[in-house]
């Protein structure tokens, strides 16, 4: 796959997909939303491929935030339009991937790119990375999920503070509010996601596929959490992975799972 402003990489079942803006801090503009969301689309769709990592270029940034010039003019029907595109493109669409994405967090992560970090599954950090919603200091608030995904990581007080304040958060400071699961260095940030990937990698792609179709039910609207959970238990038992996961631990050997 080739792209403008993303990079992708892929080794054996993990993919990298890296926002590849340097100069932009890796902002997201429409193009780059775009790009991401083919991207994920493609590696969804690839049965070899079964973790994604998502990261900015650089030292600097994960993602800056969204590129301001594209939309400083728009009209409400402009921005509302904006704003139900890159969810339905991007962010609801890497929230509710089938394969599990890890947001490998480098730096600056503000705006839209708290936003796409926070509709990635679980967020890691470098502990010079900085995370904000500084929306309201230009007129205008979160569209892309993050008056939505904020408090129901960090409880509703802290996600106000944040919000009202347009403040940045420190990395410890966003892990201990349950924003990000681990804190490292910048040189340590890497090797710990592909870690953490790994540890995914030896499990049920298939099963953890329903356990993030489960999980995501209890934030919906008019959606029966439980309900979700009883059903894709029950649909685990006609799954070649659970014959293979359950065979392989009545036989004391490590189970060999045929992917998605």
């Amino acid at each position: 796959m080739n792209f403008d402003n993303i990079l992708v990489e892929k080794s054996a079942a993990l993919a990298k997909v890296i926002i590849n803006r340097p100069k932009k801090l890796n902002a997201l503009n429409k193009a780059t939303i775009e790009e991401l969301h083919l991207a994920f689309k493609s590696l969804d769709n690839d049965a070899s491929v079964k973790t994604i990592l998502v990261t900015g270029s650089g030292d600097k940034a994960f993602v800056a935030g969204a590129d301001i010039s594209e939309f400083s003019d728009f009209s409400i029907e402009e921005g509302g339009s904006l704003a139900k595109a890159g969810q339905e493109m991007l962010f609801d669409f890497v929230e509710n991937l089938a394969t599990p994405v890890i947001a490998v967090v480098n730096g600056f992560a503000l705006g839209g790119g708290l936003e796409l970090a926070m509709a990635c599954h679980f967020r890691i950090a470098s502990d010079n990375a900085k995370m904000g919603l500084p929306e309201v200091s230009l007129g205008v608030i979160p569209g892309y999920g993050g008056t939505q995904r904020l408090p129901q990581l960090v409880g509703k007080g802290k996600a106000m503070e944040m919000i009202m304040t347009a403040g940045m958060i420190s990395a410890e400071e966003a892990k201990q509010n349950g924003l990000v699961n681990y804190v490292t260095t910048q040189e340590e940030l890497m090797p710990l996601a592909e870690k953490l990937a790994s540890k995914i990698l030896r499990n049920s792609s298939v099963a953890i596929s329903a356990a993030i179709s489960a999980v995501n039910a209890n934030y919906k609207d008019g959606v029966n959490g439980f309900n979700t959970e009883i059903e894709a238990f029950g649909n685990c038992f006609g799954t070649e992975d659970f014959k293979e996961g359950t065979t392989a631990f009545l036989e004391k050997r490590k189970a060999n799972f045929p992917g998605k």
